[in-house]
């Protein structure tokens, strides 16, 4: 069965509102559904810098590629600090709204031009091929956290944001390009 890409990743989207919402409303639960969403979402970025950026990209939308890369870089930064706060910490409250606030502006920034310029400019067996890749990759990134890019990925979004010089950088120059990058 086909699936394009774009359906792909509206489902991701609506199951971290779902996650995200279970996390607001049942405290108790938070041990187990934080590194839950946190795999989720860094799997599902994972998937979109590796398959789905280069052919936005490729298809007019660099601009749109440089700046939601930046906008992984900071969700990941504020995932990490979620998973380091106590559970039944008000800095959880904190650390969740962040991510929550920073996820949502994302998710509707990438619905309003990111998704909709992919299905206007790449035609549905290019989505579907999209689609098998996306989730393929995203599979492969299931259960990884905040901070366990290999310097592989960490050069995709390099160059998903157009960092120059990326391949002659170590791993650790290209987290605090990338982390520059989320606080700009």
């Amino acid at each position: 069965m086909q699936y394009d890409v774009v359906d792909l990743i509206m489902q991701d989207h609506r199951e971290v509102e779902r996650l995200f919402d279970e996390l607001k409303k049942h405290p108790e639960k938070r041990p187990l559904l934080t590194p839950v969403l946190c795999g989720l979402l860094v799997a599902h970025s994972r998937a979109e810098e590796s398959e789905v950026y280069p052919a936005a990209r490729d298809a007019g939308g660099e601009d749109e590629v440089e700046h939601s890369q930046e906008e992984h870089a900071e969700a990941e930064q504020l995932l990490a600090k979620l998973l380091d706060t106590d559970y039944d910490s008000p800095r959880y409250e904190k650390a969740l709204k962040d991510v929550v606030d920073s996820i949502t502006h994302h998710v509707k920034e990438e619905e309003d031009t990111v998704l909709p310029g992919m299905r206007k400019r790449l035609s549905a067996q290019r989505r579907y091929e999209l689609g098998e890749l996306f989730a393929r990759s995203r599979a492969d990134h299931l259960g990884e956290l905040p901070g366990q890019a290999t310097r592989e990925e960490l050069l995709v979004q390099a160059k998903n944001i157009g960092l120059e010089g990326a391949s002659s950088m170590s791993k650790a120059q290209l987290q605090r390009e990338l982390h520059k990058a989320a606080a700009r």
